[in-house]
């Protein structure tokens, strides 16, 4: 039978979300009633984010989840209690719903992982897979404080890599928006005056002229083209895979940002790895998780080829080394791990190198932008000065007074 998700109320008219198998939606109303509650939405469980609205659940959400559990687990609270616990405090009410189904799936017998294993819009594959080595282990605690770490370290992360994208981005449409200005409303005026003096035009007026008036003539066009083509290429990308790999080789290549962009990876990539590892994951699993979650498809190819190699007997210095992807350092700090046997400590160190890299590499970048980008405003505005002032000045040193 199909495995449905539902949301309905209790005789108390609490709101609860689960999980329970259902012929058909008839039949999972049914089976509802008889357990006293009352259906109000169902639907299969690959539909469960349309039965709690567009609520999303953030990475803070994530954090205080796992911060809560790790502190209950390790004052020998029992998961159940620690989640009710949570339940009640949740401010977000998508994932107060999640947390009651997973709190009625823990009490028909599943465990942890499992429960979370039935949410994977909100739990990725490899946060279940580390919850699930942590309870094999006996570690879910060091598990979950690894993990409040680690999703700490992406919401940093994220916020350096938004900071990298929107300060050119903003200061950049900034010139733009001034530049468009001057073709559609001075420079016509200027021109104007220009050709009433009736003399020859300067190449440079005429480009600037021919300019002006394709700015006016297709205004929308000049507006919408930025849009069109970040769409177009959000689109292609989607759907053609090899667009979709060049653009990723493309921000890891890209002047100036592409080499901070590829340190954020690798970044990524060697904080994930490390904490799986010393969760007691496999290398190759471990790998193969990283394939999922470090977000470049050139990057993720060369992990699937290095764990490939791996698989038929090569270590893991010469795997990766073999790659070609990866910087010197990493694999320096692959081989001492190997070597001395604590290859998680090797690869947090590869991570806090990156992480500080990236810090100082933002910081350098936006003080450099700033200065480009005035620059080029000001390159704009002279050559707008040099045509438009340029047959001026000539008209008035051949005048003979």
């Amino acid at each position: 039978m199909p495995l449905y998700t539902y949301k309905a109320i209790d005789a108390d008219g609490k709101s609860v979300l689960g999980r329970t198998e259902a012929v058909n939606p008839f039949d999972l109303e049914q089976r509802l009633l008889r357990m006293g509650l009352d259906l109000v939405y169902g639907a299969p469980a690959g539909d469960a984010a349309k039965l709690i609205g567009g609520t999303r659940v953030s990475r803070q959400d994530l954090i205080n989840f796992c911060f809560h559990l790790e502190q209950l687990a390790n004052a020998g609270v029992p998961v159940v209690e620690g989640l009710t616990d949570l339940r009640e405090s949740a401010e977000n009410r998508r994932f107060r719903e999640i947390i009651s189904g997973l709190l009625e799936a823990i009490e028909g017998g599943k465990n942890l992982s499992q429960a979370l294993a039935e949410y994977p819009e909100v739990f990725s594959k490899v946060f279940v897979s580390l919850v699930r080595s942590g309870e094999q282990t006996g570690r879910l605690a060091e598990v979950l404080k690894s993990l409040t770490e680690s999703l700490k370290w992406e919401d940093e992360l994220a916020a350096q890599t938004k900071k990298l994208i929107m300060y050119p981005a903003f200061v950049g449409s900034i010139v733009l928006l001034v530049t468009f200005f001057l073709m559609i409303y001075l420079v016509p005026q200027m021109t104007g005056f220009i050709r009433n003096m009736g003399q020859d035009i300067p190449l440079q007026t005429r480009i600037l002229m021919v300019v002006s008036n394709f700015c006016i003539d297709y205004w929308w066009a000049v507006l919408a083209a930025p849009f069109v083509a970040w769409f177009g290429l959000k689109y292609a990308a989607r759907t053609n895979p090899a667009v979709a790999y060049a653009l990723d080789r493309y921000k890891i290549s890209m002047p100036l940002i592409g080499p901070i962009m590829k340190r954020i990876v690798l970044s990524r990539f060697a904080s994930s790895f490390a904490m799986m590892y010393s969760s007691g994951i496999t290398v190759l699993d471990a790998i193969r998780s990283c394939e999922e979650i470090v977000g470049n498809r050139p990057v993720e190819q060369a992990l699937r080829g290095a764990g490939q190699q791996i698989a038929e007997g090569k270590n893991l210095t010469v795997a990766f080394q073999d790659a070609g992807l990866f910087p010197p350092l990493v694999i320096r700090m692959l081989r001492i791990g190997e070597n001395t046997g604590g290859l998680d400590t090797a690869l947090l160190n590869v991570s806090y190198f990156y992480n500080r890299e990236v810090r100082e590499a933002i910081g350098r970048l936006q003080a450099m932008i700033e200065p480009l980008l005035t620059v080029v405003l000001g390159a704009i505005l002279g050559w707008v000065m040099l045509a438009v002032l340029g047959p001026v000045y000539d008209t008035i040193s051949k005048m003979k007074f």
